[in-house]
């Protein structure tokens, strides 16, 4: 990864392009981020950074965090993630990283956790089908059915659907385009929508994908043989 930064959600709205298009986008305050840990080779076997997001007083931080910050010497942070960036090795502790890290155009991954939408069921949280609603099908036509063998295994494997707790959990969204970066504001418009509610903490990180523009090949045939009759 090339570049990275931790961000805050904080909504969605639309902007107009130069024809006038209208394009969804989500707002998100990205930074300004400091690095307040590096791992090199040497002592640590690989090559990364850790950032810290969002001014925090000390009496917010437990024992651990405050002893691992005031050893770095930076301003106290409440959100801290590592990265292993290709330039890890030429950034140092007290480093800022802010929004202008990213340029309009690119593409990025958003890292973060969904809404939680507490219990649900089969239907709304896998979108399965109802039971049938006769023939004796019961009080039951938002149940998940049989759905195991009979005798040999004689239970359901673990990851079968069903219901449960639906949504807070990681999730990443990928290849989406920066439309707009605001260095003052410290602000990442991204098209489309991401993980988390407004508030939310995500990453962000340029796109793991493999975007390669596609040469046309046309080739134009000049043999005169090829040529109609009809002329």
């Amino acid at each position: 990864m090339n570049k990275a930064i931790i961000g805050k959600k904080v909504g969605m709205t639309q902007i107009f392009d130069d024809n006038g298009k209208v394009i969804p986008v989500t707002v998100i305050e990205a930074g300004p981020c400091v690095v307040v840990q590096k791992k090199t080779k040497e002592k640590d076997g690989y090559s990364a950074v850790q950032l810290g997001f969002q001014d925090v007083k000390e009496k917010r931080l437990t024992k651990p965090e405050l002893g691992h910050l005031k050893k770095a010497g930076t301003p106290l942070k409440k959100y801290l993630k590592e990265f292993k960036l290709a330039n890890a090795e030429s950034m140092n502790v007290g480093d800022e990283v802010k929004a202008d890290v990213f340029a309009e155009g690119d593409k990025v991954d958003v890292t973060g956790i969904s809404k939680g939408k507490g219990f649900a069921g089969v239907i709304k949280r896998f979108g399965a089908q109802r039971t049938p609603t006769t023939h004796g099908g019961g009080p039951v036509h938002r149940h998940a059915g049989s759905m195991g063998s009979g005798t040999d295994p004689s239970r359901i494997f673990k990851g079968k659907i069903g219901a449960g707790h639906m949504g807070n959990e990681q999730v990443t969204v990928q290849n989406l385009d920066v439309v707009k970066v605001d260095p003052a504001l410290n602000l990442i418009a991204v098209k489309g929508a991401i993980p988390g509610p407004k508030g939310g903490i995500v990453y962000i990180m340029n796109t793991v994908k493999n975007n390669r523009v596609k040469n046309t090949v046309v080739t134009v045939s000049t043999n005169p043989q090829k040529r109609s009759a009809r002329g």
